[in-house]
């Protein structure tokens, strides 16, 4: 009787596999959250539901950045709590899980799947784009930012109070803190100072008990979970981080070679030497489809978008030397602030306010698709010229491959220091882009997207074929939104965590153990033992 009892509990905990749902009355969880014992911050205000048809679309749309996902599902989507307090998320969480409700955490919105505001069961979102506060302290070299923050609200707020202090993140300002730091996140000072999670001291995390936690009272294990093992372990309020040096006066440049001018031979000279660079030197290739000389023709250009913590001068004379193919001149170079290359590289006009890093768009612009993978020795030009011949077989889309180099620090810091595990043994990673206006355009692209990343393969790292977390790809695998198989979410959790996979599954079931932090793509409770 006592083996049966241990093979049902087996079967139950492994698959932790959920019942089908029977949606919960709305009301039950609302009395909940409006009991929470917090008169400073009442939340009531804070709640919004589909009573309110015009507000909840236009809330749900706010943080929406992808058109593939515009519409929500009013079967299951029960509510929204736009949190502007610590105790907000507590009740959140508390009241979610004791009426069987699960909850999807959602910051800048940037989610390529939208696993942060969707699913197919009773679930509400926590939205945390209220939550924007930034502490910046210049003599310790130190911030604290809140989940919802944007990364251009958080360069802004440090340009503000230093201008040889800044933070290695990504080049996107409307992308949210919490989600960008939770899974990884990369930028290019990756080369000299390495990723996010590779400078984040501390952390604010609500656990599933609703408890506020911080580095001390969550533990070493968990702390190390939560810096790149995504959303799986809690709702991170906030972050404490480390600064970096930076000059004063830093050089960027942009160029582009197309085909005709001798771009795959450029990008095949690229990847050689992109990563035995010095360390302060991050140079991005960008294939795109572009207009080719004649009308209604087109080719590839790829674009070369390089920051160096240096000036122009010294710049050209590396140049020059390690990579003379591209042909830099002292006229290609733009010496700047390190807070006004954040507005190069989002390709805004020189003279652009830094204004704009502040602002936050209403609603979804695009539908798109992405996926990723990591390249570990260089790609031939003929396996370069089939993702060509790929490229141009979309239709009107925007199609680019972005070639991010590796090298320097990231070649030093062990794969086990932080959940995120790409590190030494990378030339690149690469991330492939495709966006688009006409829905009726989705199911070609898709597939398109699938065409080239299959040609990619042999190209690529195999066994497993690595991707990047904040690159979400369903297609790599999921799970359903109500059911969670250890099996499959081996299979997606490998690609992502690599040999880091198994000691996220154990901290997972050490801290959550009924597995109520999920998603389709989230990690599972590691397996019982016999």
């Amino acid at each position: 009787m006592k083996e049966a009892f241990s093979v049902l509990c087996l079967v139950l905990l492994v698959s932790v596999s959920e019942a089908a749902v029977t949606k919960p009355p709305l009301g039950t969880f609302l009395s909940c959250l409006r009991s929470w014992p917090s008169p400073e911050n009442p939340i009531t205000d804070d709640i919004i539901t589909a009573d309110n048809t015009t507000t909840f679309l236009s809330s749900y749309l706010s943080y929406t950045k992808n058109k593939r996902f515009t519409s929500p599902n009013y079967q299951t989507l029960m509510a929204i709590v736009k949190a502007k307090h610590g105790s907000d998320i507590q009740a959140t969480v508390v009241c979610a899980k004791s009426n069987g409700i699960q909850i999807r955490i959602r910051s800048g919105g940037h989610d390529y799947e939208g696993l942060s505001y969707i699913s197919s069961v009773p679930f509400v979102i926590l939205d945390m784009f209220n939550l924007r506060s930034i502490t910046v302290n210049v003599p310790s070299k130190k911030a604290w930012v809140q989940a919802g923050a944007t990364l251009g609200e958080l360069y802004t707020k440090i340009s503000d109070a230093s201008n040889t202090l800044a933070f290695p993140a990504g080049v996107c300002s409307t992308v949210g803190a919490g989600g960008h730091i939770s899974g990884g996140g990369y930028g290019n000072l990756m080369r000299i100072y390495g990723l996010t999670v590779d400078n984040v001291v501390d952390a604010l995390l609500v656990d599933v008990n609703g408890k506020l936690l911080n580095r001390d009272t969550m533990g070493e294990d968990l702390f190390w979970a939560i810096r790149g093992g995504g959303g799986s372990f809690g709702a991170i309020l906030s972050w404490k981080i480390n600064l970096v040096d930076v000059p004063k006066i830093l050089t960027v440049f942009r160029v582009n070679k197309t085909l005709e001018q001798g771009g795959t031979d450029v990008l095949y000279k690229w990847q050689l030497v992109s990563s035995k660079l010095p360390d302060g030197l991050f140079i991005r290739a960008m294939p795109k489809v572009a207009n080719g000389t004649k009308s209604g023709e087109r080719t590839i250009a790829v674009v070369f978008y390089a920051q160096f913590l240096g000036r122009a001068n010294e710049l050209v004379s590396i140049m020059n030397q390690r990579l003379p193919e591209l042909g830099l001149k002292r006229q290609d170079c733009l010496e700047m602030s390190w807070l006004n290359t954040t507005l190069f590289w989002e390709d805004l006009p020189v003279g652009t306010p830094t204004s704009v890093l502040l602002d936050r768009p209403s609603k979804p612009e695009k539908f798109f698709k992405s996926k990723s993978d990591y390249v570990k020795k260089p790609i031939p030009k003929e396996g370069i010229e089939k993702l060509w011949n790929v490229m141009l077989k979309f239709n009107n889309n925007i199609v680019y491959i972005e070639w991010n180099p590796y090298g320097g620090v990231m070649d030093k810091i062990p794969a086990t220091a932080t959940p995120f595990p790409h590190r030494k043994g990378n030339l690149f990673n690469v991330q492939y882009y495709t966006a688009w206006f006409d829905a009726n355009a989705t199911k070609s692209s898709l597939n398109m997207m699938k065409e080239l990343y299959e040609v990619a393969e042999p190209y690529v790292s195999s066994n497993p074929r690595e991707a990047f977390l904040n690159y979400r790809d369903i297609d790599i695998g999921s799970n359903p939104s109500g059911e969670t198989n250890v099996d499959e979410a081996e299979v997606y959790g490998s690609k992502y965590f690599l040999g880091n996979l198994k000691r996220l599954m154990e901290v997972k079931a050490k801290y959550d153990p009924e597995n109520f932090f999920k998603n389709e793509q989230s990690i599972p409770p590691a397996r019982v033992k016999q």
